[in-house]
């Protein structure tokens, strides 16, 4: 929305200029880029949309496998005389 003021606000300046013609000129090339630039930026809010879904389903996906990796270690039998590993080994 800032983005479209902005070239309003750009257009609406410059009709106080003193050749006619290259205010109509300008105004139509301004337009033009204004389009361009509003577009973009409507597929660059697309793109920051399904990144952000893309890294909360990854958030929701990683925490299901380390509960289900907690669940599991939690669950291994272990002989009185084995002695614990460290499968990191210090290394995360």
């Amino acid at each position: 929305l800032l983005l479209k003021s902005s070239c309003s606000l750009t257009v609406a300046v410059f009709p106080a200029a003193a050749d006619p013609a290259s205010v109509l000129s300008g105004s139509l090339g301004r337009g033009s880029w204004c389009n361009e630039h509003d577009t973009m930026h409507g597929r660059l809010d697309i793109i920051e949309e399904k990144v952000i879904k893309t890294v909360e389903h990854l958030e929701v996906e990683v925490k299901s496998l380390l509960n289900i990796i907690s669940e599991t270690t939690s669950n291994i039998p272990i002989a009185p005389e084995t002695p614990l590993i460290d499968i990191l080994d210090g290394k995360y």
